[in-house]
């Protein structure tokens, strides 16, 4: 009877252990971009292994729908980091893992670099539908808890201008995306996926989790269309 107890036991315990490791090993990777070195690939070589991103991307970097993101003339870094994740699992995507999945290092570096050289879509210049985005953007609103978009993303939406002549450690500025002409809906959606907690596989992520989920559903329709008309 105690050996059979204790084989129960130990059985019990095997189980569990392995219960564990499945877990452990279906957790996405979280990725820690707070010392995120500046990245460097040949835009050359990126190009050549561009073609099938054009389908959603197009072929100069400018998204054939406004679901999918404008990725020319982003910071290369991010667009390496945003790599990174799909490939690791930090960042989910029906589509883009297994693309990334089978890219190398370098591919993804060189991927990047390619983009990150092509011109940035011109702004739309239409107007915003609505003085929210602005605010927030701006200013934020320290009653809900919101800080200003510019403080990260740059006045503009083209990422902040460190001074060059401070001598003050620069925050890792690269990791953030430029927001300016990028499409609305997909703004939108990346903002829901903060709030919802389905986006939370770096660093960056957990911030913006935590900035999304003040923000109500109209507010992050002012701030897509806003950033939108950069």
């Amino acid at each position: 009877m105690i050996f059979t107890t204790r084989a129960a036991i130990v059985a019990s315990i095997a189980l569990v252990a392995m219960a564990v490791g499945v877990a452990l090993a279906a957790t996405p990777q979280f990725d820690d971009l707070r010392n995120q070195k500046p990245i460097h690939g040949d835009a050359v070589a990126g190009a050549t292994k561009a073609a099938p991103c054009a389908a959603c991307h197009g072929s100069n970097g400018v998204a054939a729908a406004p679901t999918f993101p404008n990725l020319a003339g982003q910071s290369a870094t991010y667009l390496y980091v945003q790599l990174r994740a799909f490939k690791d699992g930090s960042r989910t995507g029906a589509v883009m893992q297994p693309l990334a999945k089978a890219l190398t290092d370098q591919d993804i570096r060189n991927l990047a670099a390619h983009f990150a050289s092509l011109p940035a879509r011109a702004a739309t210049q239409k107007a915003p539908k609505s003085p929210r985005g602005s605010i927030l953007f701006h200013d934020g609103d320290v009653a809900k808890g919101v800080p200003p978009c510019q403080g990260c993303h740059g006045v503009d939406g083209r990422g902040p201008r460190p001074d060059p002549t401070s001598t003050a450690p620069q925050p890792a500025w690269s990791t953030f995306p430029h927001l300016a002409g990028q499409n609305a809906p997909y703004l939108l959606r990346q903002l829901q996926a903060y709030r919802d907690g389905t986006r939370i596989g770096t660093s960056n992520d957990k911030v913006m989790r935590g900035v999304a989920r003040n923000l109500s559903a109209a507010d992050m329709r002012a701030l897509a269309d806003y950033a939108s008309t950069l």
